[in-house]
């Protein structure tokens, strides 16, 4: 109950945060500050994140498949909500407008071509104002976004507050559920009351806190598939992460450039087109997590993505089969994450410290195959987008082949072991709930 207490108020502070920094981010006016605000925002969503993932995956555990993809279409629902909120108080000027810039804005869509990396262009010419009249409304846009997310906070502190886990306001309140219809973390002193004789496995502890995994202890007596396992894991999602990242940052650049020299106003809708169909994918994969193994799921999704890969670079001068691969990539990638989180915790029967490693090798991939690809498509042109791709679908393929290796090899629990162990005891089979 203590532990769970402290992921509901890691919840809450994120979930605070991030409507405190959407507020601050239009009162930055230096690049610093922004920067620092910024840095805010992204721990505490990685806080909430991980957190979420951990949480659904301990309590539901062998069920936790749908609830993964019911989470992850919501993350992709707003991801596609949030520039539509955005997009009705963008200038469809310069932010920044002076006397000598009336006709600035002709001169945009020139000033966007000239911007691609590999084609820097000559931008003496344009005079971009720094002083003058603010025409832009984004700041809007921040503050409407930071209300919609209020409600977070305040529905996290709510539900502290009704299961008594708040200090303060703990004595009249009455639990919305009973602990039996809590996971088994919100029931007192099972484990601690446990004989100590048996001796447990060695990553029983995995899924005690944020921080388990840190500790040598759990490592002692592990094999060596237990790590690949872990590596596998968090590298596949790693590629995976990272194309989502890439693909939606560049396609745009990509559709603009020669052979394809897509209408900036059409190439805009790619983004867009991508982010909509994840969130289809994850919305179809609810119902269809419940009759497929995830390992299936993850097979379908790499080689699906390897497969629009090929025909991308195979009609890489179709603008209908842009938009057609475009649309059929997202669908691919919308449940790899919540797939492989399933099938990874699966095969270490939810006692190591996957959810951990595997959010943040998806974070890091994101993050670094974008610089990546950047640099890539500085120094030879837009088509290396696709081929980047296609390079990191195969590497994520053949980690996922790795994966299925290593779990053929990793040691399956004896039925006698499995029978004495104490977890065994304090947990019904077929409860669904999970031992502290």
């Amino acid at each position: 109950r203590r532990r769970l207490a402290q992921s509901l108020f890691a919840l809450f502070a994120s979930s605070l945060a991030i409507s405190l920094v959407f507020a601050i981010i239009p009162l930055c006016h230096d690049v610093l500050v922004l920067a620092v605000v910024m840095a805010v925002a992204g721990l505490a969503m990685g806080c909430i994140d991980t957190i979420s993932n951990m949480q659904l995956v301990k309590i539901y555990q062998k069920d936790s498949a749908i609830f993964l993809q019911a989470l992850h279409f919501f993350v992709g629902f707003g991801a596609l909500l949030s520039p539509l909120i955005a997009d009705p108080f963008l200038s469809d000027t310069n932010c920044i407008l002076s006397n000598g810039t009336a006709n600035a804005s002709s001169n945009l869509p020139h000033i966007r071509k000239s911007l691609v990396p590999h084609h820097p262009g000559n931008l003496s010419h344009y005079d971009l104002p720094m002083k003058g009249m603010v025409v832009t409304r984004v700041s809007y846009a921040f503050w409407i976004m930071a209300l919609i997310n209020l409600p977070v906070p305040i529905a996290v502190f709510f539900l502290l507050y009704k299961e008594r886990m708040v200090p303060c306001f703990n004595g009249s309140s009455h639990p919305l559920l009973s602990a039996d219809e809590l996971a088994l973390e919100t029931r007192p002193g099972d484990k601690d009351e446990l004989p100590a004789a048996g001796h447990r496995p060695h990553a029983a502890a995995g899924h005690t806190d944020l921080f388990s995994c840190c500790q040598s202890q759990n490592f002692r007596g592990a094999s060596y598939t237990y790590f690949a396992v872990h590596v596998t894991g968090a590298l596949v999602l790693f590629m995976t992460d990272g194309i989502v990242g890439e693909y939606s940052g560049f396609v745009y650049s990509y559709a603009v450039e020669e052979p394809l020299a897509v209408v900036h106003k059409v190439a805009g809708y790619l983004p867009s087109l991508f982010w909509g169909f994840i969130t289809l994918g994850r919305l179809i994969s609810i119902p269809v997590s419940y009759r497929m193994k995830p390992a299936t799921m993850v097979f379908i999704n790499v080689v699906g993505v390897l497969i629009t890969f090929l025909l991308l670079l195979i009609f890489s001068s179709s603008v209908v089969f842009l938009f057609v691969g475009t649309a059929s990539l997202g669908l691919f990638l919308s449940s790899t994450f919540p797939s492989m989180l399933a099938y990874t915790e699966d095969i270490l029967q939810y006692k190591g410290c996957a959810t951990t490693v595997l959010v943040t090798g998806a974070g890091i991939g994101e993050m670094v195959l974008q610089l990546l690809v950047g640099s890539i498509i500085h120094d030879r042109g837009s088509y290396s987008f696709l081929v980047c791709g296609m390079i990191f679908g195969c590497l994520a393929f053949t980690f996922y082949s790795l994966l299925v290796f290593f779990h053929r090899m990793y040691p399956k629990p004896s039925p006698e072991l499995d029978e004495a162990s104490p977890d065994k005891a304090a947990v019904p089979e077929d409860t669904g709930q999970y031992q502290r």
